[in-house]
């Protein structure tokens, strides 16, 4: 049994303490917000996650010690650009060695760093890793069949947390490549907008599919240029990731998305969806990314210029539509 501390009571905090107190590990859940922790504690039940109970067990707290202290691992799920302010706030009480697993999923603008990148830079003495995979906290916290892959910077580690989260129900992979995973779990927040989009202007199947693909190819391209290993953005934390966020009822940055598309601005859409939109957020730096690494990104170019810039989602898809004509694959010559 590990003593884990689960920063953050959003969806996804919340379920992975479900998950983890259901396997017998020591949970205790943090919030820096005290009401929205009591608010938990006594109702049982986290208010988006209608009809899931939190199993008898787990602890609630609001105090950055009692999270931090004496844990075996710290999961740190704040949303992505809240990442940097709790690392801070919680390096004081994190002792040498700390392991940390970061399961948000974002860039941070202006210095491009990644979730992995941000709590090392302010925590230096921890030893941070990532969770990340197609994984809706709706479905874990209900037991539903997931798979995700744990990066870590040696094996030892990585086995180490796959056995801590692994079940029947919650099969784990691992892998070295931790920037490239973190770099596919944050774009294809981006690419979700997009695919929600095209469902909000009434496009259909055939447009969506064309969106996971040709994003994909983006997201793959970009990770070459940053020296990622291309596999990672065919498996699980890339591809997997993209479909389920581009097609799922429950992904919020879909569901914005589809609001664009019909016509209510950004901040409409945000307020409608009432949680976090990440791809807003990632959209900037994957754009910077793209221009740091001169790679060639149409679809993160044109999610900026509806979201900053005004364009409409109609003529953004235009234009994606009537670029140069050009083969799929350059690598694949003629005979």
């Amino acid at each position: 049994m590990a003593k884990i501390g689960i920063a953050g009571s959003g969806t996804w905090g919340t379920a992975l303490s479900i998950h983890l107190r259901k396997m017998g590990h020591e949970v205790t859940l943090w919030s820096a917000i005290k009401e929205e922790i009591e608010e938990i504690k006594t109702s049982g039940e986290h208010k988006n996650l209608p009809g899931v109970r939190l199993p008898e067990g787990i602890s609630y707290t609001s105090d950055d010690a009692e999270l931090c202290s004496g844990k075996d691992l710290i999961v740190l799920s704040v949303p992505s650009i809240f990442t940097r302010s709790t690392a801070k706030r919680f390096c004081p009480f994190i002792p040498q060695g700390q392991l940390i697993i970061n399961v948000a999923k974002g860039i941070e603008e202006g210095s491009l760093k990644t979730q992995t990148d941000i709590t090392s830079e302010e925590i230096s003495q921890a030893k941070v890793c990532v969770l990340s995979g197609p994984s809706h906290a709706e479905e874990v916290s209900r037991g539903l069949p997931t798979a995700v892959v744990v990066g870590a910077p040696d094996r030892e580690t990585a086995e180490y947390i796959q056995n801590v989260f692994m079940s029947p129900a919650f099969r784990v992979y691992t892998s070295s490549d931790i920037k490239g995973m973190e770099i596919g779990g944050s774009l294809k927040n981006v690419i979700a907008l997009a695919a929600g989009m095209s469902d909000g202007l009434g496009y259909g199947d055939n447009a969506l599919a064309a969106l996971i693909t040709r994003g994909i190819a983006e997201m793959s391209r970009l990770g070459k240029a940053m020296d990622c290993d291309p596999q990672t953005f065919f498996g699980l934390t890339g591809l997997g990731d993209l479909m389920v966020t581009c097609g799922s009822k429950h992904s919020r940055n879909r569901r914005a998305g589809v609001l664009i598309g019909k016509g209510y601005t950004v901040k409409q859409a945000m307020d409608e969806v009432r949680m976090v939109v990440e791809g807003v957020y990632s959209a900037k730096a994957g754009l910077q990314l793209a221009e740091k690494y001169n790679v060639s990104m149409p679809i993160i170019e044109e999610v900026n210029r509806i979201l900053f810039e005004g364009k409409p989602a109609q003529e953004a898809v235009s234009d994606l539509m009537c670029r140069e004509r050009r083969v799929e694959h350059a690598e694949i010559k003629w005979d």
